[in-house]
């Protein structure tokens, strides 16, 4: 009877040993397991989507490309601009995702998600898209070159669209990379509207300036167009009341960025003083210079911590 007591007390405290250190694996497990970072492009053009191969198109190719092999969780999303084959590139409308107004000036916009597969890169690209505002229209200009008159209006939808499909994604961005005039808005929505999302609360923004200007000014109404719940007029003080030019948007996106990335050899020249007067952090991009650009990102994360 001794004998089979201490048997018995020798088995259960084996067993209690054995959960103990089963336990402790897990949790030392969920410890050193590192969820991997997740960098969010938002990118007005991407090759080959858009024919002729520039560098911003090009870089922006690459760049999700890069980050997703070197270990990030990558999401990159595009305006579906008219002159995109669909069948060509095999785009195919993502329905969870679709059938969200934009509402514009009192206006109900239907927000369509569309993806497609880069198999050799093994990355995604979504598309925003809408009827009036991109199915039908090229780039930023007609073939006779004239910028269309709703250009204002078609930036505020690809910035809203991306920002509410990424929250429908449940998806938490470390880095947000913004290239092209037409996701400088996303920086603002990010730092006023969205800042409370416990989505982008904790994401560091980088603005990309290229070389790609539009020239026709947005009209003076366009500060009471891209107002939304949490922001306020004072927010976009700087754009109100008069024509609003490249400079002008480009001006406040740098104001909200946490960093600028110099993404082609010329760059506005005063937009580059305007950042370096508001002391932001600077990222001068060079050919095969994407490790180094990784570091940068790494190290804006590294000072969110540390906030």
């Amino acid at each position: 009877m001794k004998n089979e007591n201490f048997f018995i007390k020798n088995m259960e405290m084996s067993f209690f040993f054995c959960n103990f250190v089963a336990g402790n694996d897990i949790h030392l497990k969920k410890t050193f397991m590192k969820e991997p970072n997740r960098i969010l492009f938002i990118s007005q053009e991407i090759y080959p989507f858009l024919a002729t191969e520039t560098p911003i198109r090009v870089l922006n190719r690459q760049l999700p490309e890069f980050f997703q092999a070197s270990g990030y969780e990558t999401r990159t999303f595009m305006p579906k601009f008219g002159e995109i084959n669909e069948r060509r590139n095999q785009l195919h409308e993502v329905i969870r995702l679709s059938g969200m107004n934009i509402i514009i000036e009192d206006t109900d916009h239907p927000l369509l998600i569309k993806v497609t597969s880069i198999q050799s890169a093994r990355i995604q690209i979504y598309f925003i898209d809408n009827e009036d505002y991109f199915q039908r229209r090229r780039g930023i200009a007609d073939a006779d070159g004239n910028e269309y008159a709703d250009n204002d209006e078609r930036c505020i939808f690809f910035a809203r669209g991306v920002l509410e499909t990424v929250r429908k994604l449940r998806w938490t961005p470390n880095i947000v990379h913004c290239s092209g005039w037409m996701a400088a808005l996303a920086i603002v929505y990010l730092k006023k509207a969205y800042a409370d999302s416990p989505f982008f609360e904790h994401s560091k923004i980088v603005l990309a300036l290229d070389d790609n200007e539009y020239h026709t000014p947005f009209g003076t109404n366009f500060t009471q167009k891209l107002l939304l719940d949490g922001m306020v007029q004072n927010d976009v003080r700087t754009l109100a009341g008069f024509p609003v030019g490249y400079e002008e948007l480009m001006r406040l996106a740098i104001d909200y960025a946490d960093a600028v990335m110099v993404a082609t050899p010329q760059v506005n020249q005063r937009l580059m003083n305007y950042a370096e007067m508001r002391d932001k952090p600077i990222f001068v991009y060079r050919e095969n210079g994407l490790d180094e650009y990784k570091a940068f990102c790494e190290n804006l994360m590294v000072n969110s911590k540390e906030e």
